[in-house]
């Protein structure tokens, strides 16, 4: 039964977190569409800030890389060209250049929430379109000197030099590459056209596919850069989420620990509140039950006396095993240290259990090695963990059934205690729920005696508490093993003996000591 609620209890984890995975599709879809329908260029609204911003970084890394080529080209022209129109030239190139750069500027400086995100995509449009027009008029000069030696092939190699420069500087606004790109592969085009000869032709042919093959480019490396900024807004959005599942769980052991400390305070008023009644339950009940008063006419009030009594030492015990497992959950169990005799305290718990076991006729049997030195450890616990096991032997032994007891040294050094029983064992799927609290398995409910299903649970509390291991094996109809290991740290080791032979310089020290007391007196 257990085993068929944790089941469904994962079948229905398992099928709400599908159904909140699929709403969060949804929803993400949902807004996915409505962004992309209210943006002007399809770009989702979130990432035109991002692409302009991405834009304007661009083009101010290139804000000396640009006037400085602009420069190299200006002074080899002068090959061809006069030097008053290549200064003319060179002087509306820079004021274009400036001019874009000082738009970047205050787009960089304002914020973001108060900017018009169409004007400011217009000016920098604008101001590639004015750069791209620059280098137009440019090669348009170029075609009107009369000097023509090797010109050609150096407007060609500037061309494709600049259009590349601007692919990568401008593919972020596809709109802004083709306005700074297209009038300066019309005017090579026209100027090529003039010519007239196979030679202009095939380079014109060739700027034009140039052309084409910039812009695929810069379609890629948009693509790449939307791409990149939705990998971006999504890991946002899972740290997002990262925090917002911490701040929940921080919020959720919060108050686990609130709860936890109110059962704490809870249990510790409960415990004198139920304690004090029920001593004095036991106590009347006990004085009933063994007529120490006088004697009682009917039997049938001395059987209930001895029930009462029976039932209050029941309920005694399960609000002591409830307040211990209360304070070790708590961390408020305190060990008290001591030097322990394992194999005396194993000796003591055989000697409690034996009347109930003879009443089953089951055979208790020992093998406990020889001299094992003492632990250190907490004897109320030790005891209690090992009556504990020894007491879930004999309930769970059958009549005529058998238990041994064995006890030595571990392979590193600690020691070990293992009680094991040929009793009707316990399936596997079921032991995790024996190890947890109030828990109990089909074979126990129905063969065995009245449980808490506290009893294992405390043991392993106490062992971890020691430092030490419990196990616990078992098989079904072939009997149950539990082990109990503690750590060699907990083993005191035997001192050596103290040599009280003198030494060869005791004599000395004792002439000395009589020569010091003599000049004393």
């Amino acid at each position: 039964m257990a085993s068929d609620e944790t089941r469904n209890g994962d079948a229905r984890t398992a099928s709400n977190s599908e159904r909140a995975q699929r709403r969060r599709d949804v929803a993400k879809t949902v807004r996915s569409a409505r962004e992309r329908l209210a943006s002007v260029d399809g770009v989702q609204p979130n990432f035109e800030y991002d692409l302009l911003l991405t834009f304007t970084k661009n083009r101010l890394s290139a804000a000396i890389a640009l006037p400085l080529f602009s420069m190299i080209v200006a002074g080899i022209s002068l090959l061809w060209m006069q030097p008053a129109v290549i200064a003319g030239w060179l002087a509306f190139s820079l004021i274009a250049h400036v001019l874009l750069m000082m738009a970047c500027r205050r787009f960089e400086r304002e914020a973001a929430g108060s900017q018009t995100l169409a004007s400011w995509r217009r000016q920098m449009i604008a101001g590639d379109l004015l750069y791209g027009l620059t280098w137009a008029g440019f090669f348009l000069l170029q075609s009107t000197t009369t000097n023509q030696d090797g010109s050609e092939i150096f407007q060609f190699a500037t061309m494709l030099i600049v259009i590349a420069m601007l692919t990568m500087l401008s593919s972020s606004l596809p709109r802004a590459l083709l306005a700074g790109t297209l009038p300066i592969t019309i005017a090579i085009v026209v100027s090529f056209l003039n010519q007239q000869t196979a030679i202009h032709y095939a380079m014109m042919a060739m700027a034009i596919g140039a052309q084409g093959f910039f812009v695929m480019l810069g379609n890629q490396l948009h693509a790449s850069t939307l791409t990149m900024l939705a990998f971006r807004a999504e890991k946002d959005h899972l740290i997002s989420e990262l925090e917002q599942a911490k701040a929940i769980s921080d919020e959720a052991r919060r108050r686990a620990e609130e709860a936890n400390l109110a059962k704490s305070r809870f249990l510790a008023t409960m415990s004198h509140e139920l304690r004090t009644p029920l001593n004095a339950i036991l106590g009347f009940s006990e004085v009933m039950k063994n007529e120490l008063l006088g004697p009682l006419e009917n039997p049938t009030y001395r059987d209930y006396a001895g029930d009462i009594h029976s039932s209050g030492e029941h309920l005694l015990n399960l609000i002591n095993e409830i307040l211990d497992l209360s304070r070790i959950e708590a961390g408020r169990y305190e060990l008290s240290e001591e030097a322990v005799d394992l194999a005396a305290i194993l000796g003591d718990c055989h000697s409690m259990m034996q009347i109930r076991a003879n009443k089953k006729t089951i055979t208790i049997s020992e093998a406990i090695e020889k001299e094992l030195p003492r632990i250190w450890a907490d004897e109320r616990a030790v005891r209690q963990v090992l009556l504990n096991l020894l007491s879930n032997a004999v309930k769970f032994t059958p009549t005529g059934g058998e238990v041994l007891i064995k006890a030595g040294w571990t392979a590193g050094g600690g020691q070990y205690v293992s009680i094991r029983d040929n009793g009707p064992g316990i399936p596997e799927d079921e032991i995790p729920i024996v190890m947890q609290a109030f828990g109990q398995g089909a074979i126990a409910i129905k063969s065995a005696e009245a449980g808490t299903g506290l009893g294992l649970p405390i043991v392993k509390a106490l062992v971890q508490m020691h430092g030490g291991t419990f196990d616990l094996k078992s098989r079904l109809r072939e009997g149950t093993e539990v082990l109990v290991t503690f750590p060699a740290s907990r083993v005191l080791e035997a001192m050596p003996a103290l040599d009280e032979a003198p030494t060869a310089a005791e004599p000395k020290r004792r002439r000395a000591a009589a020569r010091l007391l003599r000049k004393a007196s």
